[in-house]
């Protein structure tokens, strides 16, 4: 069985290294290689965004909080993956417009605000994509672990050595050609795991209940999922550069609702998945994992299908974050060729530290936290950047007071700016609503502040 498994899974990175190393863009052009501009149409984007944005995180996090807190924080986190899309989909003809030559959320902060805040947005940008590459690396190794007794090692340094294949040298186009298969591939074998999975539901308790989370829990961590991975996800510099890949203003509007609409469906499909694990009754493992719980059921076949689905979710992903990290480093003053090796060879650098992280096994969620909160402090003052009023030192004051209304809630519960760092960091590994919401309500507050005072301070003179 686990050579037939290496093998499965062996061919499907092969089909994905074929498919990307097929779609080269103009040889030696830096612009094709890191944005693949004006080429994408509607369709083509949906079918990128769902792909790139899911990834193995699907088959853990969306049941195990449908399973513990129920539908109403399930339906916040879905939305949360979908926002940040529709966001993109409605202001990114803004960016195009007056950006038209941009690459990255980077360069749309240097042209607002200049190059101090670039460098800010891409430390912020490079720390939450590497969190979200070891998390996803780690994510399939441990599934590996749980479905096969092929060794997760070779699993995680495949996946990084064939997505690095091609990204490396194919840029965006290798990530987008790979997206288009990759997409219908993962709902397709989504649908044959879950139709399995359901077949083989024990029947329901008499009467079966939904989690006993009361109303204003469940509605806490459900704005908490909405403002985390909303704020996280609108640096993830993949979907930026999928702002200028768009054929016009119609195709992203297209693609980003579609790409939108999809995600929501299957989040809420695989969280729904969770909530029917707790109410049969089976056991869900410890740690808690119950869309795996569920396919102990089922025949053994079905767990190699559920590691091919889970291979693709994470190649996926980290090939449009390892094209987003490329194009992030890649610089305009350097000669075209001189900057794409550049990016290629700190993309490859970055890649170490990350799968060194992968193999320990570790989790990441402290870090994915701490990342999204990060983004959360930072995300309102960058666009709010094409606003006339804004002005550098709004756009950096607001920054600021984001980080310290993060510690805020806090150092008001526990009495010192220590134990509100503490709480901040999230110890537990547990979002709670605190150090988001007043992360974002800071940052809001003080950009507007010092922009309305400095526009008002010139209309006086």
């Amino acid at each position: 069985m686990p050579y037939l498994t290496s093998a499965v899974l062996g061919a499907a990175l092969c089909c994905f290294a074929f498919l990307g190393l097929r779609a080269r863009g103009r040889t030696g052009s830096l612009d094709d290689y890191v944005t693949a501009r004006n080429s994408q149409t509607g369709t083509s984007l949906g079918l990128s965004f769902v792909a790139s944005g899911m990834g193995a995180w699907i088959l853990f996090a969306p049941p195990e909080i449908g399973a513990f807190i129920g539908p109403v924080a399930l339906a916040g986190y879905a939305l949360g993956s979908a926002l940040p899309l529709v966001v993109l989909g409605l202001y990114g003809p803004v960016i195009r417009r007056a950006l038209p030559e941009g690459r990255s959320i980077a360069e749309f902060a240097e042209a607002c605000y200049g190059r101090g805040v670039r460098r800010w947005v891409t430390l912020v940008s490079v720390a939450y994509m590497g969190c979200f590459l070891a998390a996803e690396l780690t994510a399939i190794g441990a599934i590996t672990a749980l479905l096969s007794d092929v060794p997760p090692g070779w699993v995680i340094i495949g996946v990084t050595l064939t997505t690095l294949l091609y990204t490396v040298r194919g840029g965006l186009r290798a990530s987008l050609a790979t997206d288009r298969w990759q997409a219908w591939l993962l709902l397709t074998l989504l649908m044959a795991v879950v139709g399995v999975t359901l077949a083989y539901l024990p029947a329901l308790p008499e009467p079966s209940a939904l989690p006993s989370v009361p109303a204003f829990s469940a509605l806490s961590v459900a704005l908490t999922l909405v403002i985390a991975v909303t704020a996280a996800n609108l640096f993830h510099q993949g979907y930026w550069q999928r702002v200028w890949a768009a054929r016009d203003d119609r195709s992203l509007g297209q693609g980003a609702w579609l790409g939108g609409v999809v995600t929501v469906i299957v989040i809420m499909l695989i969280g729904s998945l969770g909530m029917l694990a707790a109410a049969s009754g089976v056991g869900l493992g410890e740690p808690p994992m119950p869309f795996f719980a569920l396919l102990n059921r089922a025949p053994a076949w079905i767990g190699v299908v559920a590691l091919v689905l889970a291979v693709t979710l994470v190649a996926s992903s980290v090939d449009t974050l390892q094209s987003g990290i490329a194009s992030l480093l890649s610089s305009r003053r350097a000669e075209a060729g001189a900057s794409i090796a550049r990016a290629r060879w700190i993309t490859v650098a970055l890649m170490v530290p990350v799968v060194a992280i992968a193999l320990q096994g570790l989790s990441v969620l402290r870090l994915f936290l701490i990342a999204d909160l990060l983004c959360a402090a930072t995300v309102v003052p960058v666009l709010l950047g094409l606003w006339s009023r804004m002005t550098p030192l709004a756009a950096v004051a607001g920054g600021l007071a984001g980080l310290l209304g993060a510690i805020a809630p806090g150092w008001v519960a526990y009495g010192g700016p220590v134990a509100g760092v503490v709480a901040a960091s999230f110890p537990d590994s547990v979002p709670t609503l605190g150090p988001f919401l007043g992360a974002l309500l800071a940052s809001t507050g003080m950009s507007l502040l010092i922009a309305l005072l400095g526009w008002r301070q010139r209309m006086t003179q």
